[in-house]
């Protein structure tokens, strides 16, 4: 792993790892963390259901596996996802340098989020749903406990799960055990871990995290206020190039060329173009078969590659016809959130070596 803090924990795959499984294993999993690890006590832990409801619920880990289970392979990803590039246009002091492997998928098994809600009796006028979760943030102010919503809309969503099994395990401390909230198609932020309390409301959640940290602000806005921005909630179109490698040597002639794309929200990845020259000229690539409505594709394609530079790039489009922003600079903002410009990277191929009989 690719470790950005030790405490809190921040980490994510190398490119190279991320390319081997469409299904990523627990331990090359991206980590984000605000907060110590909270170790909690399945035995003891409970789930609090509350506020714009007609009975309020106060739920213990086999109560809530008596709902029925239902499992959904989902990609979560980080709203910071990418900044490096962001950061190679203008610094953005005291934020990670994610790369591309601030994303990963697994297959989620736990309750709807809907029918636990539908069990406490969810109230008509209830716009939102709230979560809360025990880990302290140091870089709340003052600091405190980790926290985000939703809309109704979404958590109402069949999609959307309290989950306790990751890739066929129980979840891991560092995943959010014993249960943690599952958004597909959203930011990462918005999919809580150790979630202890879930509050149905008439606005989104006062916490931190939700109006003052995740929020897409103008370039020059450099002291906001919260509610300030924008609200981060649908992931934007985005891939990445996984393998070659940033600045990889290799011997001329046929190469492949494979990554991911996302396309969040509902959406589909529908095309990807590849290309060998900086975009002068592209390449449809092939891409993987669909894992499911909620998760990444992977992409593979074969560039014919002369000896020299090469600038490999890479484009998405959605089933909305959107394409990736070309440049980084146009997407610049002072957190470094959402840069789903192109992909690039910068490779060398050489002459084959030659053969002496």
């Amino acid at each position: 792993m690719v470790v950005h803090e030790e405490d809190p924990y921040n980490a994510e795959p190398p490119r190279s790892a991320l390319a081997e499984h469409a299904i990523t294993p627990v331990e090359t999993f991206y980590s984000r963390n605000h907060g110590e690890l909270p170790e909690l006590d399945p035995q003891r832990w409970r789930l609090q259901v509350d506020g714009l409801v007609d009975e309020e619920l106060s739920l213990s880990l086999d109560e809530l596996r008596r709902f029925e289970h239902h499992e959904v392979t989902a990609t979560l990803q980080c709203a910071g996802n990418r900044r490096a590039g962001l950061l190679a246009v203008r610094d953005i002091p005291g934020q990670h340098p994610w790369g591309d492997g601030a994303t990963s998928t697994a297959r989620w098994v736990g309750a709807r989020l809907a029918d636990v809600l539908a069990a406490a009796g969810l109230r008509h006028d209830a716009s939102n749903i709230a979560f809360a979760a025990p880990d302290i943030a140091p870089e709340a102010t003052p600091p405190a406990p980790y926290g985000g919503s939703i809309t109704t809309g979404k958590a109402t969503s069949p999609e959307v799960l309290l989950a306790w099994v990751m890739n066929g395990e129980p979840l891991t401390v560092a995943h959010g055990a014993p249960v943690r909230v599952v958004v597909p198609g959203w930011i990462g932020a918005r999919s809580v871990k150790w979630v202890e309390r879930i509050t149905a409301q008439h606005h989104p959640s006062d916490n931190f995290f939700q109006q003052s940290a995740y929020r897409l602000l103008p370039p020059d806005h450099d002291d906001p206020a919260p509610g300030d921005g924008v609200e981060l909630t649908a992931v934007a179109l985005n891939s990445a190039i996984l393998r070659p490698d940033e600045g990889a040597v290799m011997t001329a002639g046929p190469t492949e060329v494979t990554g991911y794309a996302f396309a969040g929200g509902d959406r589909d990845v529908v095309r990807v173009d590849v290309s060998a020259d900086g975009g002068r000229t592209w390449h449809q690539a092939e891409l993987d078969d669909q894992l499911g409505a909620w998760a990444w594709r992977f992409w593979r394609t074969t560039l014919e590659l002369r000896p020299g530079e090469h600038e490999i790039v890479a484009r998405a489009w959605d089933s909305t016809a959107a394409l990736q922003p070309e440049h980084a600079a146009s997407l610049w903002n002072p957190k470094g959130y959402i840069n789903n410009a192109w992909p690039t990277v910068s490779v060398t191929a050489e002459h084959p070596p030659e053969v002496h009989l």
